[in-house]
């Protein structure tokens, strides 16, 4: 049985803050935990947007790698709410996404936050207006690219529906500074936009389909 440990309470309300907005955007979600090499864990959650969400938390778990039901993990969180908890079992064979490298990542740019924010507001409410049958924005308004930045040798592309993610997910702060900034980072197929409540991270090219 997995064990989930964390000690703080400020980190298990970030934590479950997480895993609430993840099972909203998806009844069914998944979250993945992660124990790092520096006392810390990676929280991972896949999303309607085709795009991953991840938060970082001081804590472990054991296994070091397992993932569970959201919807486990939240009533953990909610009702037994202490250092040492029972996250629930493993579901390991429900997670399907695949997760990027650890490293490797290369510094693209910074944007303000404010006008992340501005723009993420402005394709919501476009997004709203244009449903489709499934109760989804249609694909093609979800990877219309907002910002294109460069930096580190690489030119990188910033779709809509990374902006539905960090919204979605809660990640921008409400109200930013002046200089509050929104990191992206990439490798050579990998896009990582890191907000200050959480990142989402998303593949830059497809995989190239396995010849039979």
């Amino acid at each position: 049985m997995p064990e989930l440990r964390m000690p703080r309470s400020v980190e298990r309300d970030d934590l479950s803050a997480f895993v609430a907005r993840a099972v909203r955007l998806d009844e069914q979600a998944v979250i993945r935990l992660r124990t790092r090499a520096d006392g810390r864990l990676d929280a991972w959650s896949a999303t309607p947007f085709d795009a991953l969400c991840t938060r970082s938390v001081q804590g472990e778990v054991e296994p070091g790698d397992v993932s569970v039901s959201g919807n486990e993990l939240l009533a953990a969180l909610t009702v037994s709410n202490g250092p040492v908890m029972d996250p629930g079992p493993e579901r390991d064979l429900l997670w399907r996404s695949e997760l990027p490298p650890p490293e490797g990542w290369r510094h693209v740019d910074d944007l303000p936050a404010r006008v992340v924010g501005e723009v993420a507001e402005r394709g919501v409410g476009v997004a709203r207006e244009n449903v489709g049958p499934k109760g989804t924005p249609p694909a093609s308004l979800m990877d219309q690219e907002v910002f294109t930045v460069s930096g580190s040798g690489l030119r990188v592309t910033v779709p809509l529906r990374c902006l539905f993610v960090l919204t979605g997910m809660g990640f921008l702060v409400s109200d930013p500074s002046e200089d509050e900034v929104v990191r992206v980072s990439a490798t050579e197929s990998w896009l990582r936009i890191d907000s200050r409540f959480g990142a989402v991270v998303r593949r830059r090219r497809a995989l190239l389909p396995l010849l039979t």
